[in-house]
């Protein structure tokens, strides 16, 4: 069914690498004008939507991932104007070295061609994913999940009605592909060269076990924040809150609180009051509830847990050591933070936890590639192979050796 569809994509994406860069920003501020001007019939779309998750009962963070408003639309289309102004040439030279024997080497800057990103209920990621990959020179398959179908399909059209003539098949949208279709989508190599999934730790695995094409994606967002003995109080406080309950529904929130022994009687009190203030529950161990005897005992699968809710698990810890133990047995390799006045212990952190994002005295909400001034992102990566943390447009490209010569023969 979709075999000729995806050639003509494919065909799109080399045609698509010979685009200079000035025409693409031109077409991605068009694109960005018609998503401004489609705003009534995006909110009239997402309405629709909004309506069947309640009827569903869906979570209050599920309906924030969900809803489209004027604001967010305006940022939706901000973030289509950010990638315009972007740098990154298809073609750039990134090193060059001449051997002995006269050849020529260089290392160039490549799309990687046709993009399969399978998404969920976030509706913003069409947009965003769209301009990442048509300024990176790809062509994109998009396929966003059920629950924002109406919300999609509005914004999509907005898109390709900015898209030109010879370049309509550079972003195309799959549009009711069921299960058993994304199966076989997963396995045509001939046609795409990535995929990327967005979404829960259910959708990642069932594209992972089911694809043939390489997968660069996200596991769970099990982010740490750990309160050092050296920290202040007063910072630990305001980060644990940012960190946490400024969107808790989104991957780079908090979900355990690491508090060092020596602070704890000092520190916790505090968070009690501010985090009961903000609805946010609290599960602690078994030295915590010592401290906080009103809230909830943690069980062992909190530790495992990426809530996105005003949930939190926190467990007091004898050192650094033990507390950055503790975040690469249970942490998703995201975000982790640390709040200390000792540099020195910052930089212990640094060295020995394993995540794609380490913070010093900062929210872990920062790891986003807008706020990394990378533009919009297509993903927050927790692989260590091409791609890791915000994968930005340079995280969209892959490169090839061009070899120049003058009749060189291997002896």
């Amino acid at each position: 069914m979709y075999e000729k569809i995806l050639a003509d994509i494919k065909k799109q994406s080399i045609f698509l690498a010979l685009v200079s860069e000035a025409e693409k920003n031109k077409i991605l501020i068009g694109i960005s004008k018609s998503i401004l001007g489609s705003k009534e019939e995006i909110i009239r779309a997402n309405r629709k939507d909004l309506v069947s998750a309640r009827k569903s009962k869906k979570s209050s963070s599920f309906i924030d991932r969900l809803i489209l408003n004027g604001k967010r639309i305006d940022e939706m289309a901000a973030q289509v104007r950010d990638v315009a102004g972007l740098k990154l040439r298809i073609g750039e030279l990134i090193e060059e070295r001449k051997r002995p024997n006269g050849l020529l080497i260089r290392k160039v800057r490549v799309p990687l061609g046709v993009i399969f990103v399978i998404y969920e209920s976030r509706p913003n990621v069409t947009s965003d994913c769209a301009a990442l990959c048509f300024k990176s020179g790809n062509a994109v398959v998009l396929r966003g999940g059920s629950d924002a179908l109406n919300s999609n399909r509005a914004i999509y059209s907005a898109i390709k009605s900015a898209l030109p003539a010879d370049l309509k098949d550079a972003v195309y949208f799959v549009d009711g592909a069921g299960y058993e279709a994304v199966k076989k989508l997963l396995k045509m190599n001939k046609f795409i060269d990535a995929v990327i999934p967005r979404g829960g730790e259910k959708l990642i695995q069932t594209v992972i076990s089911n694809s043939t094409i390489p997968v660069i994606y996200h596991g769970k967002g099990i982010c740490h924040l750990y309160v050092h003995e050296d920290a202040d109080i007063k910072m630990a406080l305001k980060i644990a809150l940012n960190a946490k309950v400024q969107r808790p529904g989104v991957c780079n929130a908090i979900e355990t609180l690491l508090v060092d022994r020596r602070i704890a009687g000092r520190f916790l009190p505090v968070l009690y009051g501010a985090y009961k203030k903000e609805n946010v529950e609290m599960r602690g161990d078994r030295e915590t509830l010592k401290i906080l005897k009103n809230i909830k005992p943690a069980k062992k699968a909190d530790w495992d847990t990426e809530y996105l809710d005003r949930i939190i698990s926190i467990k007091i810890v004898k050192n650094l050591v033990e507390a950055a133990g503790f975040i690469n047995e249970h942490g998703s390799r995201h975000s982790e933070a640390i709040v200390t006045g000792n540099k020195g212990a910052a930089g212990k952190f640094f060295r020995t936890v394993d995540a794609a994002c380490v913070y010093h005295n900062a929210s872990t909400r920062f790891t986003d590639g807008g706020q990394f001034g990378m533009g919009a992102e297509i993903g927050i990566s927790n692989q260590k192979l091409h791609a890791r943390g915000p994968v930005g447009l340079k995280e969209l490209t892959t490169y090839k050796y061009v070899v120049s010569g003058a009749g060189q023969i291997r002896k």
